[in-house]
Order: structure tokens, then sequence, then C-alpha cells
């Protein structure tokens, strides 16, 4: 199973209640017509998060696919010509950035209907090479946050060896997905040992100058 993440900002002057209502309600019926499409949610930041600063996206979308093979099939012909111009009443195009990712899940437990979902924007620190800075982010790191109690799940997306070849550099070195059930849960976490632990620990691999994130309402919108 492939997984991508694509974010993005939205078309210059549209207001955003109109875009999350067109991207929730109308730009689905062109990507449910994808061949071989398993999943799609759409990861939408909380209006509210706004108010304070710009946010670095305005829509995270994440799709899983059986094999790199159908994602490319699919970029060609006459639904991928109307996903593309149904995109265009919607998103700024030059925003977009894609990375296919494989998943790691942390921690999978239920997560209240009205919870919540923060997604961080990861980059590794610049001495690290990719291999170490995966290692501890999953096998040190990850179990740590796994062990903060409000958190209900928690997945960790690398970016696929691929993303590096040729000495290509990947728009980050990952998403971390972290859900909580309100956020007066999440507003709690500092005060345990787990959460500051945890924190401590991001330090000896992420580079906190460039970590950045989001909170978003989660939709699923092919289970």
């Amino acid at each position: 199973m492939i997984k991508s993440v694509l974010t993005f900002k939205r078309r210059q002057g549209m207001p955003l209640d109109e875009f999350q209502d067109y991207w929730l309600n109308e730009h689905p019926k062109a990507v449910l017509q994808l061949d071989g499409l398993q999943r799609y949610v759409q990861d939408h930041p909380l209006i509210s998060g706004y108010a304070k600063r710009d946010l670095p996206v305005d829509g995270i979308a994440e799709t899983w696919w059986p094999d790199t093979e159908t994602m490319k099939r699919n970029g060609t012909g006459p639904v991928w010509d109307m996903l593309i111009e149904d995109e265009a009443k919607f998103v700024d195009r030059s925003t977009m950035q894609l990375l296919l990712v494989e998943e790691h899940v942390m921690k999978d437990e239920p997560v209240a209907e009205d919870g919540f979902k923060i997604v961080e924007i990861v980059h590794r620190r610049p001495d690290l090479t990719v291999e170490a800075y995966q290692q501890h982010w999953r096998y040190t790191h990850g179990p740590m946050g796994a062990s903060i109690p409000a958190v209900r799940r928690y997945v960790q997306n690398h970016p696929r060896a691929s993303a590096y070849g040729g000495g290509r550099t990947p728009c980050c070195d990952g998403y971390a997905m972290v859900w909580f059930d309100s956020m007066a849960a999440m507003r709690a976490s500092p005060d345990s040992l787990e959460y500051k632990r945890t924190i401590a620990d991001e330090a000896n691999f992420i580079d906190h100058s460039r970590l950045d994130f989001v909170i978003t309402k989660e939709h699923i919108i092919k289970a």
C-alpha cells in the first residue's frame, strides 16, 4: 500500500469557508473517479487557528493506493484532466507539495467524534542522516509520544527512500499526526511527565527552527 500526503493553500482571495465547503462537498466527485483509490481523507485546519497567524497550509489531502503504478496510471486521461480543472476553482496549484510516505502507527485508540487532529510538518536536524533521523523518530521518539495519556492516536509519516534519490530534497522530512478527544485534553497534556519527556527529546532529531503545525478536523471521504 502506498500513501501520499498533499498539502496546499487555497486560491488567492477565496474566503476560507467557501474553500472548505467546496473542497469537502464538490471536489470529491472528481477524486473518487480515480482508478484504484483505496482511501481518501481530508484534513481541514480549524478556522479558529487563523485568528493569530497565517497557517503553513490550508489543506492536507491523504490518499492510499495499491502501488505506484496505479498512481502513475491516473496521471493522464479525461478523469485527471477533470481533476486538474476542478482544483483550479479552489486551490493555488503553485503551492501544492506531494510526498509519498510510509505510515507507522505508534498508537491507535478510539477518538471522540468531535475530536481533532494535529498535523506537524517535520524537518530533520541537518547534521543527521535520513536513516539516523528516521530510526530515532520511529523507535525512540515514537514510543514516547504514544505514552502521553491524552493522545488517542499517533501516526508517523516518513518519506519513502525515493524522495531523497538522486540528491533530491523533499518538501519536508515527514508528517506527525496526533489525535486528541478535545481541546481541553490537549491543553492539559503539557502537565504530564510523558509530554515533557517527549518534547525534550525533539531536540535530538528535529530542526525546531522549521517545525510547524496545523490543528485540523479530519474528514474521511473514502474509508
